[in-house]
């Protein structure tokens, strides 16, 4: 059975990419910091599928709690086979008003984590000869996005992660691509009004919002054996919004 981790799973596109693969016999690993709730409850949710189910809690911002989380990983498992960067934070502000502590949260957490998660799966996966790295960005990380500069920041950053890191590990039988979301319906999108939605669904050639499955399924896709020709790309789900 392969094990999945995913960071950030507790809620939103983390806990919808971890009911896929649960429900596709993955070992699913479920990261979170602050939601321990929901957290626990898609623990008990998920334990009903036939696949293995375990909870970790680390601030994937923080390297010695990413350090922490992988030896505990390590003990049990050896490893992950399949590294699901997803954990993040939004926040709208205009530039001038961003503050230091800010950008250094949104980098943090948005960018940071990501290194320091694939720096800590990559010996295992060196080892086996075979892994996937799925990097969240956004369709703002690719145009940026006003109002949301250090986002944009972060997300360009995570794209910029995923195209180097692809190239280095290639020959070591690892593919390392990155999702880019659109407009998600999830809590990060909670602020925004029926006519948000309505307008943002109306700029979309689809017509229509995204939601936390279409982006699971892109993952599940990326993270499958069959995959494996498929590296250092950022795949788009935003219903055409960013073309």
């Amino acid at each position: 059975m392969r094990t999945v981790l995913i960071t950030g799973a507790s809620r939103g596109i983390g806990a919808q990419t971890a009911r896929l693969f649960a429900q596709n016999d993955y070992r699913v690993i479920i990261n979170y910091n602050q939601s321990e709730k929901a957290a626990k409850e898609l623990f008990n949710e998920l334990k009903a599928t036939k696949s293995e189910i375990y909870i970790i809690k680390a601030d994937v911002s923080k390297t010695n709690e990413v350090t922490s989380m992988f030896a505990d990983i390590t003990h049990q498992f050896g490893g992950v086979d399949i590294l699901v960067n997803n954990a993040g934070i939004a926040q709208t502000k205009l530039f001038t008003d961003i503050t230091d502590e800010d950008w250094d949260s949104m980098i943090a957490t948005n960018l940071s984590s990501a290194f320091y998660c694939c720096r800590a799966a990559l010996p295992y996966m060196i080892k086996n000869h075979c892994g996937r790295i799925i990097n969240l960005s956004s369709m703002w990380g690719q145009v940026g996005g006003s109002c949301e500069v250090h986002y944009s920041a972060a997300k360009a950053g995570i794209i910029g992660l995923t195209k180097a890191l692809a190239m280095e590990e290639g020959l070591s039988g690892i593919t390392v691509n990155c999702v880019a979301p659109g407009v998600i319906k999830t809590d990060m999108t909670s602020n925004l009004s029926k006519n948000d939605f309505k307008a943002l669904s109306e700029e979309t050639p689809t017509g229509t919002i995204g939601t936390p499955e279409d982006i699971a399924r892109t993952i599940l896709f990326l993270a499958d054996e069959k995959s494996s020709f498929i590296t250092g790309q950022v795949i788009g789900v935003n219903g055409g919004f960013v073309v």
